[in-house]
Formats: structure tokens, sequence, C-alpha cells
């Protein structure tokens, strides 16, 4: 999971970018930190759709 820190920068750095141009380095901050939160997104929508299990109750239905 990414820290609350994490995420307060990505939200700081989005919210300068949308004042001022960011600098070099702030640009690759905010990649990488983007990049980090999504890594950790998708990791953990995986990890939920392999535990789903659905119900069979028996009954067969037309579609």
């Amino acid at each position: 999971m990414v820290s609350k820190e994490k995420l307060d920068r990505i939200n700081a750095l989005a919210r300068k970018s949308k004042l001022m141009a960011l600098t070099l380095e702030e640009k690759e901050e905010q990649r990488n930190l983007r990049l980090e939160y999504l890594e950790n997104f998708r990791r953990n929508f995986k990890d939920q759709l392999e535990h789903i299990h659905i119900a069979d109750d028996g009954e067969d239905e037309d579609f």
C-alpha cells in the first residue's frame, strides 16, 4: 500500500502543476510516485479478482 505521505506528495505535485510548471526533478518524482501508486492499485485489484468466488444456486436462467 502506498503511504499517506506519498499520496499527499502526489496530490501536492498535482496541485502545484496546475499553478506553475514543475521542475524536471519534480516531474520525475511525480512520474515515479504515480507508477508506484498504479502498480500497487493493479496488484490489489488483481488480488481481489483472484479471491472472488461465484456461487451457483443451481437454477438455470435464460439470458
